[in-house]
């Protein structure tokens, strides 16, 4: 991979709150926030930071707005967002859970072609709108839905992902890997817990190792999984600005308001293909392998993560994928503290998708919001960094479209 070819800088930051379904708030027989209410929340919260607007152009991700709130042409509703941004360039990003990552390619993109200097990116996803088996039935669209749907199992994606837990069972032990899951999903909590606008924010339970040690029931729900292994139904919005060095001048920002992108690795797999291997994230491996080569950096110099665990497996299987433990290893990893704030790997400290929150197309677009807070000190859960880097991994699908950006401290 080529170095890129010049600066690319990302900040502003904003994230509305990730609302549903443990929030102290969220009551499904009332009125819910209007997905334009978070549209102009998390807009108004990024060019809110900026001394002096300038900016050229806007992308916004979702994921399927078109049944989810019947709204298409979202391009239309950046110059609602921004109002600076009517007559210029707006485009529209689609790759279901991966949106938000390929988003922020996409605008990095554009400055490094010098077509724009500032870039308005935003991710938004509204999914209480409907019951959670429709819901699943929607989000099935991630997959070849006319090859895969009509065998699928009702909750589609989680039972795609439950598969992939029962084949890591199978071929590396179930034991183990149950006592990680429910430690991924104890470590996920307590770092919502830090995080006042993560969905998981008010979850007060004591014994999250039990509730995590559920034991999966394909009756009621999945086998392999329980509903403690899944990311929860999520409404929400996060934005931020991509800049050159000419855009940073022309918004009045400083350096060390911001952090500097210094690798992107997209990579696509084939979605009417099964896994080559249901327990590896191939397409994962790509993009992480991508980022690290474009940004002339190995793994042991990544000082935090924020990974796509949309499912304690997901999180499992990224985190082998990533390198940062052998196959079959992982479960090992997690077990031994490594993931943990105070961990040779932090991940995940904004809780993740399973703590946080996962409104499918905004989820890639926090990601990198958080990235930015915790190297910028900034974060509600802040780590004390040893190193300048932060690395995120944006996944649609089932291991189909991966974005890794890799981001580094601006001094």
């Amino acid at each position: 991979m080529n170095k890129l070819r010049k600066k690319i800088f990302a900040g502003c930051g904003y994230n509305t709150t990730y609302f549903g379904p443990g929030r102290k708030e969220f009551d499904p027989t009332k009125p819910m926030p209007s997905f334009e209410s978070y549209l102009k929340e998390t807009a108004k919260g990024t060019t809110e930071q900026v001394a002096h607007l300038d900016v050229d152009e806007g992308v916004i991700g979702s994921f399927m707005p078109g049944r989810f709130i019947h709204q298409a042409h979202l391009p239309g509703f950046l110059p609602f967002m921004v109002p600076q941004l009517f007559g210029k360039s707006c485009t529209g990003v689609e790759g279901a859970c991966g949106t938000g990552g390929r988003a922020i390619a996409t605008a990095a993109k554009t400055i490094l072609a010098d077509l724009a200097d500032s870039v308005f990116v935003a991710g938004f996803e509204m999914q209480n709108t409907v019951k959670s088996v429709y819901g699943a039935d929607i989000l099935a669209g991630a997959g070849y839905y006319n090859r895969e749907r009509k065998q699928g199992h009702a909750y589609f994606f989680p039972g795609i992902f439950a598969e992939r837990a029962g084949a890591y069972y199978k071929r590396y032990g179930e034991e183990l890997t149950r006592k990680a899951f429910a430690t991924w999903y104890e470590q996920a909590i307590l770092n919502a817990r830090k995080n006042p606008k993560a969905q998981e924010y008010h979850n007060s339970v004591k014994d999250l190792i039990a509730l995590g040690m559920t034991p999966p029931d394909p009756k009621t729900f999945l086998p392999y999984l329980n509903a403690y292994d899944c990311s929860k139904i999520s409404d929400g919005a996060s934005s931020l600005l991509v800049f050159s060095e000419e855009g940073l001048q022309k918004n009045g920002l400083k350096i060390d308001q911001v952090v500097e992108i210094v690798g992107i690795g997209a990579a696509q797999g084939d979605i009417t293909q099964p896994p080559k291997e249901d327990t590896f994230f191939d397409t994962t491996a790509l993009a992480v392998k991508k980022a690290l080569e474009q940004a002339q950096l190995s793994l042991h110099e990544i000082g935090v993560i924020e990974l796509h665990d949309c499912f304690s497996i997901s999180g499992v299987l990224s985190l082998e994928a990533a390198g940062l433990a052998p196959s079959g290893k992982g479960p090992e990893t997690i077990l031994a503290g490594n993931t943990r704030p105070e961990g040779k790997s932090p991940i995940n400290p904004s809780g993740g998708l399973i703590g946080f929150g996962h409104p499918t197309g905004a989820s890639g677009v926090r990601q990198l919001v958080d990235l930015w807070q915790q190297l910028t000190g900034k974060a509600s859960n802040q780590l004390q960094l040893k190193k300048p880097y932060g690395m995120m991994i944006s996944m649609g699908g089932n291991d189909k479209t991966v974005t890794c950006i890799i981001v580094k401290k601006s001094e």
